[in-house]
């Protein structure tokens, strides 16, 4: 603060005012937390569950493989000078409580080879904190067991290898002049790291106010951030790779943190997996993402990075019939089985139970895709949102159904997309209660034969005796799904209530229902749904509260 001051008195009062209005680092450390989305969203009618009240076991055989598995890999002199998988290795060792002495040894000769942030042509070195918030992992389970970590093992992770420590909160990615804000797992690992080694300090040998967290603001900052993330949502949803590593952080929080912080990052880590409960069933789960394109070929269903998370927690229930495939994924999976948080007891029970159904809109704010799902008893249509332009991040994916069966790739589920193959070019919002349609042609699985056809029109009987209503064209696909029906006589009335081939384009009148239009070729700001019985819809779905359903 004393240097902010100097350079305030020798600069020009103009160039203060316009670095305090671009540069958040700055802004910060004038007055305090700042927004890091600057978005302001309602929380909707569909409160977070937060209740725990069963019983988890403290062992699994699950985690125990994975343990394993990782602990297995090996470490080369090359991987203690780069990101990798080094200090994940070393945990699961320690977790095994095996080569204890290696461990140590290979924690001494590691060194600080980068620095903390984003990395990018200017800022060649970064990611540093991708280790050192798993490094902080290791330092707070057993920094306080000697036998595991030795003495000279934890002051060299204190004075060397855990290299962020104090006041400072860097909102802004390294090297762009205070421009460019940091991303969500980025800003977490490194706040969190230098959070808990303040913390640990200051709890074992030093109250100066450099390293209490209250005094220097860490705790203000690192509270107010993931109380945006609770109100708003995340900015990096769904991602693959980069949610795993912010739920990692959350989790170090959720477990070392003060009550307060404990407590935030719980909330947050609540809503991102209600998030994932509501958009999934059985595990499948396919949303739209952001970040990052070069991941939009991914199909597979089952083994996304959330996924892996939830699985290992889910091996400390009493449920046993999951399919239990990490893919690789399997790092992620240690992180959720060695940390002692586990998910809230609605969470686990709407994962395989959907009771009578429900329809969800999800909002993740301005320029952004929502989520949308539309769950019965035995099945969920999952949207695959809308890009909005290059610089947008966002993955669209097809429109899924999901059955209580054994898929667990794309190809094995009835799903549809379009216009064309272009992924940027979609708007995949196009679902509703027991509905879907987008502006391309439906797949169906090869094992899926129809009971029923007619011209563009089929029906199929899947898992659980849901009915599936097929209308298929080049330029328009439509999924209605039915449940406790025969699905020869649901067929023969679908097509009675909708005879006019060129109105399927835009409308669908579900039988003792309501008639639904929709525009397929809907620009990426609108979604697809128009009205309900002639009711309008509201089609800006950047104003949609965080969740909001029935």
């Amino acid at each position: 603060m004393r240097k902010l001051k100097k350079y305030m008195m020798i600069m020009p009062i103009g160039i203060v005012l316009l670095l305090v209005l671009f540069n958040k680092q700055l802004k910060s450390q004038l007055f305090g937390p700042i927004n890091y989305r600057d978005v302001e969203m309602s929380p909707g009618n569909v409160a977070v569950p937060g209740e725990r009240t069963l019983a988890w076991k403290t062992e699994s055989a699950f985690t125990d493989s994975i343990y394993r598995r990782i602990a297995n890999m090996p470490i080369t002199e090359d991987m203690l000078l780069e990101k990798g998988n080094t200090t994940r290795i070393l945990l699961a060792r320690l977790m095994l409580r095996e080569n204890v002495s290696e461990v140590n040894e290979i924690l001494q000769k590691m060194t600080v080879w980068g620095n903390c942030g984003s990395s990018w042509f200017m800022n060649p070195k970064g990611d540093y904190d991708f280790p050192l918030t798993i490094l902080t992992t290791i330092f707070w389970k057993f920094g306080d067991d000697p036998e595991l970590l030795y003495p000279e093992t934890r002051k060299y992770m204190l004075e060397v290898l855990l290299s962020e420590e104090g006041g400072k909160f860097s909102y802004t990615a390294p090297r762009t002049l205070g421009l460019v804000m940091e991303t969500e797992n980025h800003m977490l690992m490194t706040e969190g790291s230098r959070y808990l080694k303040n913390r640990w300090i200051s709890q074992h040998r030093n109250s100066d106010d450099y390293y209490d967290n209250v005094q220097n603001g860490m705790e203000e900052k690192l509270l107010f951030l993931m109380d945006e993330m609770k109100t708003n949502g995340l900015y990096e949803f769904n991602s693959i790779p980069y949610l795993a590593y912010t739920i990692t952080a959350l989790l170090n929080l959720e477990a070392f943190a003060s009550e307060e912080v404990r407590q935030k990052a719980r909330d947050v880590l609540d809503y991102i997996n209600w998030s994932y409960a509501l958009s999934s069933l059985n595990l499948k789960h396919f949303p739209p993402m952001r970040r990052r394109y070069e991941k939009a070929g991914i199909q597979e269903l089952t083994t996304d990075y959330h996924a892996a998370f939830v699985k290992s927690w889910l091996s400390f229930s009493d449920i046993e019939e999951y399919d239990q495939n990490v893919g690789v994924a399997t790092i992620h999976a240690m992180m959720g089985a060695c940390m002692p948080y586990r998910p809230a007891d609605a969470f686990v029970k709407m994962l395989f139970d959907k009771e009578e159904g429900y329809f969800v809109l999800q909002g993740h704010g301005p320029e952004s895709s929502p989520e949308i799902s539309s769950a019965g008893k035995h099945f969920l249509l999952s949207s695959g949102g809308v890009n909005r332009g290059k610089w947008s991040e966002i993955v669209t994916r097809p429109i899924c159904l999901f059955l209580k069966d054994d898929a667990d790739h794309l190809s094995e589920t009835i799903h549809v997309a379009g216009p064309g193959d272009d992924f940027m070019e979609w708007n995949n919002t196009g679902v509703y209660r027991n509905f879907a349609c987008a502006a391309g042609p439906v797949s169906v699985p090869e094992h899926m034969q129809a009971v029923e056809s007619k011209g563009d029109w089929s029906v199929y009987l899947g898992a659980d005796d849901v009915s599936v209503v097929v209308y298929s064209t080049q330029s328009i696909g439509i999924i209605a799904v039915f449940e406790d029906v025969e699905p020869a006589v649901i067929f023969g009335r679908v097509l009675e209530e909708n005879p006019d081939a060129a109105l399927l384009n835009s409308q669908f009148q579900f039988p003792d229902g309501p008639l639904l239009k929709y525009d397929p070729k809907a620009q990426n700001d609108k979604w697809v749904m128009i009205s309900e019985n002639d009711k309008e819809l509201n089609r800006n779905f950047d104003s949609w509260p965080l969740i909001e359903g029935e």
